[in-house]
């Protein structure tokens, strides 16, 4: 027990007793230096803490501390400042009147400390402490890309995290999922390691090792540096990284695309998935509807059964297969039962309706569908809907009533799935013509061609008054279209070209005028066409009043001929007024006879004589009949 005792008691009196014997008479205790803190490459600026006197400034000498040894850096003579020799040479420069030495593009070898001593080394020193830092370089991390699997028995490399050129160095934390991760026997382990650049600064790589399970196969892993600037302490963070995470196949199952009802000419894929990493070897099969047994499909590199385009005939039961290649188990999927929805086998009747005009005609419409369907009639040339429902009646045909008529069969619970079918009604009767009369412009000795278009029923052919090439095509069962390829001569220009489109039950003729066109001076309107181009039939005009052939016109222009009746018209309309006006005054006198001469003054009696025929009926001859009713003979008229 005395023992013990006597210990402490040498201890605490060797405690208490140390500061007493550090304490040397008349040396001072030292304190502690002033701490001035920058960055890499900026300038540190180190103040004296000696008397703020001039004459304390005037003589002081600059000293940095290697290795407990003092090195003479700076010394100030009289208010003037000298560097010494060595690594401090020329980036030392005085400041604030020789109060402050600045030291310039301070490196991490220059955290020491420094002092500065008056002209009485023992009462006149200051020590300073410097210290450096610099943030580094955005941490740069990569994960193990080989991956790791869910049965390791020890820890596996998840990622290491890379920090450049840092200053001090800082210091790691790893995250998983947002919170960090500790040391952890068996399960977490941290592995950190720095390296020192020739300039100073600290290289940390630090490796991340863990033992993953399943639910790690989306965990997202970062890290963090921590480090302290002057102005305080900062992180940096870097980007996330998912590692592979291999564990075995537990679940297959099928997914089709797109989701919802399907249709025919869709695109339709179906594919395997399965909850293992890395994915079994899949294969689909397709149960046979005859032997109900499953027949394997051919898919693409990828395991997918493409459908392109669907059919109705896709439809039935599906089965996907996962063979793990480690074990060699084979895992299957549940049935899913595929439906392509469809409408088919659309069918009219009659299938080619004929009618006379003045009948009536039903037509119906029948399909097949997986679903209900609703039907509608369209007329084929306008697109317009006639009637709603699968029949649809006409009453009192016409000749245009002849044409295209559309069912359409469709699906209203899916949008898109339709199907259609075309019928033509036929109505008896002579062709009918495109155009009745159309000017073509042209040019003299150029290659023309010229189009003709007519329908009716039987289907008719067109002929040509003029030799050329000439080809025909159907338009539709009614409906022909007969194009020329001729030369255009003086002689055409005179007579014209002439077509004509006869059937069993009549015939009917269009009539093309060539005129010619001076492109500078003439630009022919929009009624009508240039033979510089295609000269093409447009159904704007209808004029079929006959079936018979019709005459061709004298080739004199017919607004020529109009014009000169309105002259003549004009020219006697003056002429019978200047007359009734002489008769009226009493200068005219009128007889009888088939010619009468104008009564004149004696000198020109002889020289103006207006003859009246006599085939003028007896109204207008009144008009020029004089009091004295004088006649001459018919041999007197010139």
């Amino acid at each position: 027990m005395g023992l013990p005792r006597l210990v402490c008691a040498f201890l605490l009196a060797a405690c208490c007793c140390c500061p007493r014997v550090a304490g040397v008479p008349g040396e001072a205790e030292q304190p502690a230096p002033e701490l001035v803190e920058v960055e890499v490459g900026s300038t540190a600026l180190l103040k004296c803490g000696l008397s703020q006197s001039q004459g304390n400034l005037s003589h002081v000498d600059w000293f940095s501390v290697h290795k407990e040894k003092r090195i003479p850096i700076f010394r100030v003579r009289q208010g003037q400042g000298q560097s010494e020799p060595g690594e401090y040479q020329h980036r030392l420069s005085l400041q604030d009147r020789g109060a402050t030495l600045a030291l310039t593009q301070v490196t991490p070898h220059d955290e020491r400390i420094f002092l500065c001593q008056g002209k009485r080394p023992r009462s006149q020193e200051h020590r300073i402490q410097l210290r450096v830092y610099k943030a580094p370089e955005e941490p740069n991390i990569q994960v193990n890309a080989l991956g790791i699997p869910v049965d390791s028995k020890e820890p596996e490399e998840v990622a290491t995290c890379v920090g450049r050129n840092g200053y001090p160095i800082p210091q790691v934390i790893w995250y998983k999922n947002g919170r960090p991760l500790k040391e952890e026997k068996n399960r977490v382990h941290i592995q950190s390691s720095q390296t020192v650049e020739s300039s100073g600064l600290y290289t940390l790589k630090s490796i991340l090792k863990a033992q993953l399970v399943k639910e790690d196969k989306d965990a997202q892993f970062y890290c963090e540096l921590n480090y302290r600037l002057p102005s305080g302490n900062h992180m940096k963070e870097s980007r996330e990284v998912t590692v592979p995470v291999f564990y075995p196949t537990e679940k297959v199952w099928l997914e089709v695309e797109p989701v919802g009802m399907l249709k025919e000419g869709d695109r339709v894929e179906i594919r395997c998935l399965a909850d293992g990493n890395p994915p079994p070897h899949f294969s689909i099969s397709k149960q046979n509807p005859s032997t109900r047994e499953a027949e394997e499909e051919t898919t693409n590199d990828n395991g997918v059964l493409v459908l392109e385009p669907a059919q109705k005939e896709h439809s039935g039961l599906y089965e996907c297969q996962g063979l793990d290649l480690d074990t060699m188990i084979s895992l299957p999927s549940e049935p899913q039962e595929l439906l392509v929805n469809y409408v088919s086998d659309v069918r009219v009747s009659p299938a080619a309706p004929e009618r006379q005009e003045g009948s009536s005609l039903t037509l119906t419409c029948k399909a097949e569908s997986s679903q209900d369907l609703e039907f509608q009639w369209l007329r084929e040339e306008t697109g317009q809907v006639l009637e709603r429902g699968p029949v649809l009646q006409l009453h009192d045909l016409k000749r245009e009533a002849g044409g295209g008529y559309r069912c359409v069969a469709s699906v209203p619970s899916i949008p898109g799935l339709n199907r259609t079918q075309l019928v033509n009604v036929a109505v008896f009767g002579p062709p009918w013509m495109a155009f009745k009369e159309r000017k073509v412009w042209v040019k003299e000795n150029m290659m023309l061609n010229l189009s003709c278009e007519a329908s009716g029923h039987p289907r008719p052919t067109i002929s040509w008054n003029v030799n050329g090439t000439a080809s025909e095509q159907d338009q539709d069962p009614q409906r022909v279209l007969s194009t020329l390829n001729v030369l255009v001569t003086p002689e055409l220009l005179e007579t014209g070209v002439e077509c004509t489109a006869s059937n069993d039950l009549g015939k009917n003729t269009s009539v093309l005028f060539l005129e010619l066109v001076n492109l500078t001076t003439l630009t022919p309107d929009s009624n009508t066409t240039t033979g510089l181009s295609t000269s093409t039939a447009s159904p704007h005009t209808r004029a079929n009043s006959t079936s018979t052939e019709r005459k061709l016109p004298e080739p004199e222009s017919q607004g020529v001929v109009i014009v000169a009746v309105i002259v003549c018209i004009l020219v006697l309309a003056v002429l019978g007024a200047v007359l009734y006006f002489l008769y009226k005054k009493g200068k005219l006198p009128c007889g009888r006879s088939g010619k009468q001469e104008i009564t004149l003054p004696p000198s020109r009696k002889s020289e103006f004589v207006v003859e009246v025929k006599s085939d003028k009926l007896p109204e207008e001859m009144g008009l020029l009949q004089g009091s004295s009713g004088d006649k001459r003979a018919p041999g007197d008229q010139r």
